[in-house]
């Protein structure tokens, strides 16, 4: 009874004591934001014929669709043009802020409001990747996705610099932010402007209330216990929002899978050969042929996809053979990409798996990257003149040496002492 409870004890204090995962978490952010920024630059030129008013599905026939299924996008709050270009370049900043983790706290929620309004507005235009990313963005919101590679953390390291040598930090933008944003929320909500079903806008409130209530904690509070009170509570939402995305994972593949396994053509090994021969999905025709002239090639290509897709799901307690299947499926997904043209279904599905990816790779993804960045910017690590502070060529979390995935407890604070940042 001891051990098991002190191996209880050890598992709520590793979830409570700190946010799992920083590098598959920023991976996560950092792959969902460029996914979506890349479909809205792609999109650009035909954005008028994808969601503008007057699309072919129309303001009038989504406001229909809308008031029936409650689903939240702000596009139906006006039928102006001028208010669809201005939502549309709103989804194209969160993305390219969430994806620099600039403020990563209000832009995962900014992020989220863009994937559902474009997505809500016009629902027959997405594909598995788009019900992802959907998910995903309401999943972010909950995530601490800026403790690495992100603004956030160099901006949170600056001020632990200036803070030891006796400077005094003050934070404008983040109070800018909390208050714009709650702004808007009020003149929403007096304006009844939040047409949908409850959950959404109640998660908009939460965010922006819980962020009010970190910052005075941090800045009234007469003793840490608030903070610490809250620390733990984002600590639990992150965890749990990190869980929730293998989980969801898990079953995308393992639900896809079983069901192959049903029919007759994934059965005899031929079901890789017919969606080589349709044209909606065959950008490059020849290549296409080429794999589908070998029956060799379709048979391991259907059965490999089935088994890596049912056995997946009962590797993740066998590193060594989960690795092994997580590059499998990264790759499947990418020759998706290419042979099918479906390049941002790959990319939301890539985005998935990569909170699988093991840390010890991750950290080596980061060393290439600031090698290359030293090869680029050579000077950028070099001591500045006058005295002038310099950047360090890797920004590294902090964290407990003995386990690199926990981040320290002192930098996850800084990061959200105020509104607008990763908490």
């Amino acid at each position: 009874m001891n051990r098991f409870s002190l191996s209880v004890s050890a598992f709520i204090a590793r979830l409570t004591e700190s946010a799992l995962g920083p590098y598959q978490s920023a991976v996560v952010r950092i792959g969902f934001s460029g996914t979506w920024l890349l479909f809205l630059l792609r999109e650009l030129p035909h954005r008028q014929e994808l969601y503008g008013p007057d699309s072919p599905w129309d303001w009038e026939l989504a406001r229909q669709l809308i008031d029936s299924n409650g689903a939240f996008t702000v596009l139906m709050w006006s039928d102006g043009q001028a208010w669809f270009e201005a939502v549309y370049a709103l989804a194209l900043v969160s993305g390219a802020l969430l994806l620099l983790g600039w403020r990563t706290r209000a832009m995962s929620v900014l992020f989220m409001v863009g994937v559902l309004s474009m997505q809500n507005r016009s629902v027959f235009m997405g594909d598995g990747g788009d019900n992802v990313l959907h998910l995903m963005s309401i999943y972010l919101m909950f995530m601490r996705c800026g403790q690495v590679w992100s603004l956030d953390a160099r901006r949170v390291r600056r001020e632990q610099e200036a803070r030891a040598r006796g400077e005094r930090i003050t934070d404008r933008v983040g109070p800018v932010l909390w208050a714009v944003s709650g702004t808007v929320l009020v003149t929403a909500t007096v304006a009844d402007r939040f047409h949908s079903e409850w959950t959404i806008p109640a998660l908009l409130w939460a965010a922006w209330a819980a962020q009010g209530l970190w910052w005075a904690a941090g800045r009234f509070g007469k003793s840490p216990q608030p903070r610490i009170l809250l620390d733990v509570i984002g600590n639990v939402l992150h965890n749990g929002a990190l869980v929730v995305i293998m989980v969801e994972a898990c079953l995308i593949y393992a639900t896809a899978g079983w069901y192959k396994i049903q029919g007759s053509r994934w059965q005899d090994g031929t079901a890789a050969y017919y969606p080589l021969h349709l044209d909606y999905f065959s950008p490059w025709p020849g290549l296409a042929d080429l794999l589908a002239a070998s029956g060799t090639m379709v048979l391991l290509a259907t059965y490999g996809t089935v088994i890596v897709q049912v056995a997946f799901p009962f590797t993740l307690f066998n590193r060594r053979l989960k690795n092994v299947l997580l590059a499998l499926m990264m790759a499947e997904h990418a020759v998706i990409a290419v042979l099918l043209g479906l390049p941002f279904f790959s990319l939301a599905m890539i985005a998935t798996d990569s909170v699988f990816l093991p840390t010890p790779f991750l950290h080596r993804v980061g060393g290439w990257a600031a090698r290359v960045r030293e090869a680029l910017l050579p000077d950028r690590g070099q001591p500045a003149p006058d005295g002038a502070p310099t950047e360090e060529a890797e920004p590294r979390a902090q964290g407990d040496p003995d386990n690199p995935e926990l981040p320290a407890p002192e930098q996850a604070a800084s990061a959200a002492s105020t509104p607008g940042t990763s908490a």
